[in-house]
């Protein structure tokens, strides 16, 4: 078993685990259902998630988080990119994660999504639900849910992760708090392996204080939601 990661100036981190003939069909596929080369069909088990924030506020590094949790704990494959190149401080920017069970080729920019993440509850419009598929969560950064308007079946959570932000690291940044959200919210992968990834995907002296603030945030959706 191996791992490849891949760098160009389109995709800044591509996380892809390979194992030997585990590409049984194209991942990739907004369908439902995909066929499996003995000409049966089985449920789309891929997942994408559009993190939406601004340059500096680590959004793809949320993005490249999950996929490590993923890939790495999780025994599947996963593929996390930005939709363009190196961040500009303060600008909207994007993020993508794609998690199968099965080994990941298509590379293209997510139109449909399971999740959206909102890193930055300015970012709100009706735009947000975009390429939500239908039953699809839309998590936002924000104290309260008044005033966001939610589309017929479709899911919208909220969390202050801007003062958990604050209150441990002293500045607003809310990516690895809308991980710990997300992580609650869809059990895409187990929280201790979100945590291994923040251990080894984060500088040491930043990947204490990011546990603190994930374990946190999914302590307070579980609860909310309990």
């Amino acid at each position: 078993m191996t791992y490849k990661y891949l760098t160009n100036w389109a995709f800044l981190f591509i996380l892809i685990k390979c194992r030997p003939g585990a590409d049984v069909v194209p991942a990739g596929t907004a369908m439902d259902s995909v066929r499996r080369r003995d000409g049966f069909f089985r449920e789309r088990l891929m997942k994408e998630i559009r993190w939406s924030g601004r340059g500096g506020q680590g959004g793809f590094t949320a993005a490249r988080l999950l996929g490590m949790a993923a890939a790495l704990y999780e025994n599947k494959f996963a593929l996390a990119f930005p939709a363009f190149g190196p961040e500009r401080r303060g600008a909207p920017v994007l993020g993508f994660t794609r998690i199968d069970d099965r080994k990941i080729t298509d590379r293209s920019e997510v139109e449909h999504c399971d999740y959206v993440v909102v890193l930055d509850e300015t970012l709100i419009s009706p735009k947000s639900w975009e390429g939500l598929r239908p039953g699809g969560t839309l998590l936002v950064n924000s104290r309260s849910s008044r005033g966001i308007a939610r589309p017929g079946g479709m899911t919208l959570i909220t969390l202050d992760a801007t003062s958990l932000a604050l209150d441990i690291l002293g500045r607003p940044i809310t990516n690895t708090a809308m991980l710990g959200a997300l992580v609650a919210v869809s059990g895409l992968v187990g929280l201790d392996s979100a945590k291994k990834a923040v251990e080894t995907g984060l500088p040491a002296h930043l990947a204490e204080r990011n546990l603190s603030i994930l374990e946190k945030a999914f302590d307070r959706i579980r609860e909310t939601r309990s």
